[in-house]
């Protein structure tokens, strides 16, 4: 994980969180020193995250974050526009994930909140042999998304919808993630 990743984990861990998170309790659980994370905290403050420490630990201060999942589908030649329709429009899209029948939820962080992203995220791809996650699955696949409100979530909606990207819900039967298997 490099240090952008490990700073967003950071700042969604202490957006879930309703008490303090000690930099010893988020050193452990991100694998590096106190001292990284005493680092990270001036970082996001740099970059205008109200994080205030207490004798307790780290709390974010502000409004909580809302935050939707939508399924969607589309072609390769429209990730671009899909993702900056998301960002374009106060969207922040934290991941991406797929329902694989054979290998369960595939799940993989994105961290892309601007065009800038968007397009360094297309470098990347460009630059490996990798192919999209959604192209194990026909297409379908799911973008977790944030934003200040839930209204502003429902304005990405509506545009993914307009655009035609939203996939239709189906009802599936569970998910087993392997807890309670039957022999």
């Amino acid at each position: 994980m490099n240090g952008k990743e490990r700073r967003n984990k950071i700042v969604r861990m202490l957006s879930d969180s309703e008490v303090p998170i000690s930099g010893k309790e988020l050193a452990g659980i991100l694998d590096v020193s106190r001292q990284v994370i005493v680092q990270d905290m001036a970082l996001l403050r740099a970059q205008d995250y109200k994080i205030i420490s207490t004798n307790q630990g780290y709390i974010l201060s502000g409004e909580k974050k809302a935050s939707r999942v939508f399924k969607v589908f589309h072609s390769d030649s429209e990730v671009e526009e899909e993702l900056k329709l998301i960002t374009d429009c106060g969207g922040y899209v934290e991941d991406v994930f797929v329902y694989h029948k054979v290998y369960g939820v595939v799940r993989a962080e994105l961290n892309i909140g601007s065009r800038k992203d968007v397009s360094e995220f297309l470098d990347e791809l460009k630059k490996g042999h990798s192919t999209l996650l959604k192209n194990i699955t026909s297409e379908y696949h799911y973008h977790t998304v944030s934003a200040s409100s839930a209204e502003r979530l429902d304005f990405i909606q509506t545009e993914l919808q307009k655009r035609g990207f939203l996939a239709k819900l189906k009802d599936y039967e569970p998910i087993d993630f392997g807890e309670g298997k039957k022999n």
